[in-house]
C-alpha cells in the first residue's frame, strides 16, 4: 500500500511538473508572438573604421517612432528599416541623448498602426527575475527572418561601471545585468522583457568590466528611459547643457574659426574627422586632437562634415562650442569658447 501510494505521488509531482512546463512553454511562445512585431531591424551606413552597418531597435508609438542606440548606422540622413514581415520603411533620426546613447528614430512614409510598446506600462525587475532577450545580434535577420530570442536571469541591478572601449557608452546610471549572452553585434538597441512581456530594457552596446575586463551584457531600464524618449518624440525635449533657441545665422563660424581642419568633404556623407589643428587656436588649447571624429556637436547629432558646418554656423559669440569626439578607443569631450569674430 505504501509503495503505491509512494509511486502515486511520484506519477502526480511528475505530471504537475510536466503541466507547469508546457505551461510557462505556453507563455514563453505567447510573450514572443507579441513581441516580434514590435522588434526591427536597422540598416544604415555605418561601416566608419569597423564599426557595424546594422543594429537593432523597437517601436514606442503607433505613427512609427522607433528608440535604438545611438551608433554610426544612423550616419545618413536616412536609414532603412526592416519590419518583421520583411517590408523596408525609410527612417530619420528625429532626436537623441549623447549621454543615454539613446536615438529616436521615425519611419516616414505617414503609416500610422505600427504595434508598439507603451511605454507607460514598462516595469521594473528585481535580482533573480527570468527575461527574454530580442535582438538582430550577428546581422541574422535581413528579411521575414525573426530576429534571436535568447533566455536569461537579471543577476544584477547595478550602476554600470565599463572600462572605455571601443564601443563604450557615456551612461554611467543603473542597468540590468543579465546572465545571458545579449550583448552582440549589433545587439544594442534591442530589449529584455518578463517572460509575461512586459518591457523591462533596452540593450546597450559591447562593454567591458572596468575591473574584471570581461564583456557586460546589459539593458538599460525603460524607466530611466521613457521621459526623454516622450520628450523628443512630442518635440519638447531640450538637452540640460544645450542654450536657448537663438536667431539661425548660417555659416557664421566655420571649424577653420576655431583652428580645425576638417577631412575634405570629398563624398555626400564625408565622416566628420578632424584631419589637422592650427597650432596656438582655440581648438589646439582645448585638446581636440587630429584623426577625432566629431559625433554631436552642443548635444546636437552630427553624421556627416557638413552637417558640422551647418551646426557650427548656428553659433553666436559668447556661446561655448561643445565637443563629442570619438578617439581611437573612447569619448571624449571638448569645450571651447565662442570668441567674436575679427
Amino acid at each position: 500500500m505504501t509503495a503505491r501510494k509512494t509511486l502515486l505521488s511520484v506519477i502526480i509531482v511528475y505530471l504537475l511538473m510536466v503541466n507547469s512546463q508546457q505551461l510557462q512553454a505556453n507563455l514563453t511562445r505567447k510573450t514572443i508572438d507579441a513581441t516580434m512585431p514590435r522588434i526591427v531591424k536597422i540598416f544604415g551606413s555605418g561601416g566608419v573604421r569597423g564599426l557595424h552597418a546594422y543594429g537593432t531597435g523597437f517601436f514606442v508609438s503607433k505613427e512609427g517612432h522607433i528608440a535604438t542606440i545611438w551608433n554610426h548606422v544612423l550616419d545618413s540622413d536616412e536609414v532603412t528599416v526592416v519590419t518583421n514581415d520583411g517590408r523596408h520603411w525609410e527612417a530619420k533620426v528625429v532626436g537623441a541623448e549623447p549621454d543615454l546613447d539613446l536615438a529616436i528614430l521615425k519611419i516616414i512614409d505617414g503609416h500610422s498602426d505600427f504595434p508598439f510598446f507603451d511605454l507607460k506600462q514598462a516595469g521594473t525587475a528585481s535580482t533573480g527575475t527570468r527575461v527574454l532577450g530580442f535582438s538582430n545580434m550577428f546581422k541574422v535577420a535581413t528579411g521575414d527572418e525573426p530576429v534571436s530570442v535568447i533566455h536569461g536571469v537579471i543577476e544584477a541591478k547595478t550602476k554600470l561601471s565599463a572600462r572605455r572601449g571601443a564601443f563604450e557608452v557615456p551612461y554611467q546610471g543603473l542597468v540590468y545585468v543579465v546572465d545571458a549572452i545579449t550583448t552582440n553585434p549589433c545587439g544594442g538597441g534591442g530589449i529584455i522583457t518578463s517572460y509575461d512581456g512586459k518591457l523591462l530594457g533596452m540593450i546597450g552596446k559591447e562593454l567591458r568590466n572596468s575591473e574584471s575586463n570581461t564583456w557586460i551584457n546589459y539593458a538599460v531600464p525603460v524607466t530611466e528611459l521613457r521621459t526623454i524618449i516622450g520628450e523628443i518624440i512630442t518635440g519638447k525635449y531640450t538637452s540640460s547643457h544645450k542654450k536657448p533657441a537663438e536667431e539661425e545665422n548660417p555659416n557664421r563660424y566655420q571649424p577653420l574659426d576655431f583652428g580645425i581642419v576638417m577631412l575634405p568633404d570629398v563624398i555626400f556623407k564625408t565622416p566628420a574627422y578632424v584631419g589637422s589643428i592650427i597650432a596656438n587656436s582655440p581648438a589646439a588649447t582645448a585638446g581636440l586632437q587630429r584623426d577625432d571624429l566629431v559625433l554631436f556637436v552642443n548635444d546636437e547629432l552630427i553624421q556627416s562634415h557638413r552637417m558640422m558646418k551647418k551646426e557650427l554656423g548656428h553659433l553666436e559669440a559668447g556661446d561655448t562650442l561643445s565637443l563629442i569626439v570619438r578617439r581611437k578607443d573612447k569619448l571624449v569631450t571638448i569645450e571651447m569658447p565662442v570668441q567674436a569674430k575679427e
